[in-house]
C-alpha cells in the first residue's frame, strides 16, 4: 500500500516513527510538503503538482498539518479528498478542532466537561467578562495560539484587564477561561485513534509553570484514566470526526475538563511515556480505512452477495 504523509518537518520524531511503521509492515511511505503543493482544480479531474510533477496514486494520506499553515494544508488534503483518496483525518475535522472558539461551541453543545470560556468582540466591559468565568485568575488564550503559544495566566482582574486590551489593540481574537487552580500546572493527554484511547500520559509543567506543554518543558509520565476520563476524551473526539487526535483534559473537582482536541498530535511524548507503538497503531488505523473503503465498493458491486452474507448470519 502507498501511503502519503503530509509533514513539513520529514526529520521529526512524528513523521519518521510514522514512515518507520509503515515500512515496517510491508508499505511504502512517502513524506510530502504540502506547501509546496499544487492544486490543479478541473471539471471531473482534480490533480495535485508536487515538485513539478503529478502526484502518483496514493491509497492513504495521513495529515500531519501544522496550525500556523491549517488553511493551505487543510485545502490540500481537501484535494486528496476530491480525488477519492482515503484520508486518516478529514480536512473538516481538522478545521473544526484548530478553531478554538468553534470546537468549544460543538464540545458544549454534547455536554463535554470544560473550564468556563467567555469569548467578545472586543468589548470594553472586560472585567464583566472575567467576572462571567468566576472571576481572576483567569486564563487568556489566543484563538491560533499553539503548543502554549499565546496563552496568559492573568493573576488579578487589573492583569487581565491590560493583557486583554493589549491584544484588542492588536485585532487578535482571544477566549477567557476559568483557572482550575486544583490541577497544579498538570493536564492528561489522551491519545485516540479510530475510537479507542491508545495511550494516555500526564504532563506536569515545570516548577512555577502553570503551561505542561512538552514544548515549554514540561514532563510526560505514564497515567491511568478513569472511567470518566475515558468517556469525555472519546465523545469529544467523536463530536469532532477525528480518528485520530490527543485529547488534553484538567483533573478537576467537578470531573474532567476538556482544554483542547489536537488533530495532529505529537508521538514523541506519549510513545515514551506509555513505551508503545502508537505509530504503528496510526498505520493500522488507516490501512483499515482503505480496506473497509474496498469492501463498501466490492459490496456495492455484488449487492446479491452481500444479502447472502448477511443473511448467513
Amino acid at each position: 500500500m502507498k501511503i502519503a504523509i503530509l509533514s513539513r518537518e520529514p526529520k521529526s520524531y512524528s513523521t519518521r516513527r510514522l514512515v518507520e511503521a509503515a515500512e515496517a509492515r510491508g508499505h511504502t511511505a512517502r513524506v510530502i510538503d504540502h506547501l509546496q503543493c499544487n492544486l490543479v482544480l478541473e471539471k471531473g479531474r482534480p490533480a495535485i503538482i508536487y515538485q513539478g510533477e503529478p502526484l502518483e496514486k496514493f491509497d492513504a494520506v495521513i495529515p500531519r498539518i501544522g496550525a500556523s499553515v491549517t488553511f493551505y494544508g487543510t485545502a490540500v488534503v481537501r484535494q486528496f479528498e476530491m480525488m477519492k483518496t482515503r484520508v486518516a483525518v478529514e480536512s473538516q475535522a481538522i478545521v473544526r478542532s484548530r478553531d478554538k472558539l468553534r470546537s468549544m461551541q460543538i464540545l458544549s453543545r454534547v455536554g463535554v466537561g470544560m473550564p468556563k470560556t467567555a469569548f467578545t468582540n472586543y468589548s470594553a466591559d472586560v472585567p464583566a467578562m472575567i467576572a462571567q468565568v468566576g472571576g481572576a485568575p483567569v486564563i487568556i488564550k489566543l484563538l491560533e495560539g499553539t503548543q502554549g503559544l499565546g496563552v496568559v495566566l492573568a493573576e488579578s482582574v487589573q492583569a487581565a484587564t491590560s493583557v486583554i486590551e493589549a491584544f484588542h489593540n492588536l485585532k487578535a481574537r482571544i477566549i477567557v477561561q476559568e483557572f482550575i487552580a486544583e490541577s497544579k500546572g498538570a493536564d492528561l493527554r489522551a491519545f485516540v485513534v479510530d475510537g479507542e484511547i491508545v495511550g494516555a500520559m500526564k504532563r506536569q509543567g515545570q516548577e512555577g509553570e502553570f503551561r505542561s506543554n512538552l514544548h515549554r518543558g514540561g514532563t510526560g509520565t505514564l497515567v491511568k484514566l478513569s472511567r470518566a476520563e475515558k468517556a469525555a476524551a472519546l465523545l469529544a473526539t467523536k463530536a469532532l470526526g477525528l480518528g485520530i487526535a490527543g485529547v488534553d483534559m484538567l483533573q478537576s473537582t467537578r470531573g474532567p475538563l476538556v482544554l483542547e482536541v489536537n488533530s495532529s498530535p505529537g508521538l514523541e511524548g506519549i510513545e515514551r511515556a506509555t513505551e508503545f507503538d502508537i505509530a504503528g497503531q496510526i498505520i493500522a488505523y488507516t490501512v483499515g480505512l482503505v480496506g473497509r473503503k474496498k469492501a463498501k465498493a466490492n459490496a456495492k458491486k455484488t449487492p446479491g452477495a452481500a444479502v447472502e452474507t448477511q443473511s448467513d448470519g
